[in-house]
């Protein structure tokens, strides 16, 4: 089992998003269950649970993972594919978030459209890489800080732009025959706070001020691989 799967196909996403098959995935990523089995759990008849058990499997998000004999009946034993799957901005590819129609690095929607394209490229990447059987190089750094004020968060994208950008001249080398672009993407957004008490209305009541979003993406031929 994967860790994570990034669903492209539009018919694949409509699949998961149902409740019910949503619901199989979820149990089927704990361990391995049959239709009887996820019957009792969710509800539903065998018959109606192995539809949807066959619909997940056409669509890679289950597999085959053994069989046992139960009186005189031969059960399939079903797994997810995968512990969580995220479904790529490809699966609504006429739609998608364009972060290259407009740049305002101030933008909580920039950053978005960034976010989903980063979804994207590196689902795009896991993919080839998971059948080409090699090890996809990438790097990450998350992390949180608490400023005193606005002014002290506005010196902190200051001096992290300026930062960047000073690492990107140094060793951009555009005109080298064999090397690979790669996008860089920095952001820095509020911190949702993950409390039960905290409802939608509590989490949209920011300031102005709280919205603005920076977002750091390199210049234009750092694109990405």
């Amino acid at each position: 089992m994967l860790d994570v799967t990034v669903i492209e196909d539009p018919e694949a996403a409509a699949v998961s998003l149902d409740p019910i098959r949503a619901r199989l995935l979820a149990e089927l990523t704990a361990a391995p269950a049959s239709a009887a089995m996820l019957a009792g759990r969710v509800g539903l008849p065998r018959q109606k649970v192995n539809y949807h058990l066959k619909a997940l499997e056409r669509h890679g998000l289950v597999e085959l993972a053994g069989e046992r004999r139960k009186g005189n009946v031969t059960e399939r034993l079903m797994r997810a594919t995968a512990a969580s799957y995220v479904i790529s901005p490809l699966a609504l590819a006429s739609v998608q978030p364009d972060p290259d129609r407009f740049r305002d690095q101030l933008s909580a929607r920039w950053l978005l459209a960034l976010g989903a394209r980063l979804v994207r490229d590196v689902g795009t990447l896991i993919t080839g890489a998971t059948k080409a059987r090699k090890r996809l190089a990438t790097y990450a750094l998350d992390g949180e800080v608490r400023f005193a004020s606005a002014a002290d968060r506005a010196a902190f994208v200051q001096e992290l732009t300026a930062g960047v950008s000073a690492l990107i001249r140094k060793y951009d080398a555009p005109d080298t025959e064999g090397g690979r672009d790669h996008r860089i993407v920095v952001a820095v957004h509020p911190t949702v706070k993950d409390q039960p008490s905290t409802t939608v209305e509590d989490q949209s009541t920011t300031t102005v001020e709280d919205q603005q979003t920076p977002a750091i993406d390199p210049a234009p031929n750092q694109q990405e691989p």
